[in-house]
């Protein structure tokens, strides 16, 4: 009789308590890790938002990065990194699955599955990457935080996009696009004038919002 060949479900692997794999929940605010920390693990975002922070030795903070739904985090211990590079905390309450770092090389060494969806993670990654330093460089303060704006609220990832994103600083968003607090407030009265925004219990971004980021 022959023997049953086991199947390797990437999703469940991702989203279900197992060997190696811990469903965490998270309150707003609350740290997920410190930077500094051991670096043996990686982590999913199921629900919530993650946002990263990194500290310089002159105690000045910068975001680094705010991730949702479906975006890995802590994936630099796969790469021998031995303690945190940044600080991770919920942005409002979260659901995180906690992915050892032996568990993890163990499914990409095993299951082609896992490691086709891990590449195509990483590349999407990289890919953002570029396009925020491309951002950066040629791109108004303006069209920064409407593409960071229009980012938070998931237009353009899988999904449909989230009526009211979570609140948020203007100095979280300053720093994120890399100006001023009073360059924000300027630009998102602006937004909100012209119907791009609104405030109901929470920030409404619509997709008109995508002609700030458009328009030359």
């Amino acid at each position: 009789m022959r023997k049953a060949t086991r199947t390797f479900d990437a999703e469940t692997f991702l989203t279900k308590v197992g060997s190696g794999r811990t469903l965490v929940s998270y309150k707003r605010n609350q740290k997920v890790f410190a930077q500094g920390d051991p670096a043996d693990s990686i982590f999913f975002i199921l629900k919530g938002k993650i946002k990263l922070t990194v500290i310089s030795k002159a105690g000045k903070e910068a975001v680094v990065s705010i991730l949702g739904v479906g975006d890995f985090f802590g994936e630099g211990s796969l790469a021998g990194q031995p303690l945190r590079m940044a600080t991770a905390a919920a942005m409002l309450e979260s659901s995180i699955m906690r992915l050892e770092r032996l568990s993890v090389i163990r499914a990409l060494r095993r299951e082609p599955a896992f490691s086709e969806l891990f590449l195509r993670y990483l590349l999407s990654r990289n890919i953002r990457i570029e396009e925020d330093l491309v951002d950066h460089l040629f791109n108004s303060s303006e069209k920064r935080l409407a593409r960071v704006l229009l980012l938070l609220a998931n237009f353009g990832k899988k999904g449909a996009p989230e009526p009211v994103i979570p609140k948020i600083s203007q100095e979280t968003l300053a720093e994120i696009v890399g100006t001023t607090r009073s360059r924000v407030s300027f630009f998102m009265n602006r937004f909100r004038k012209m119907g791009f925004i609104k405030y109901n219990g929470g920030l409404e971004v619509h997709s008109s919002l995508l002609n700030v980021v458009l328009h030359d």
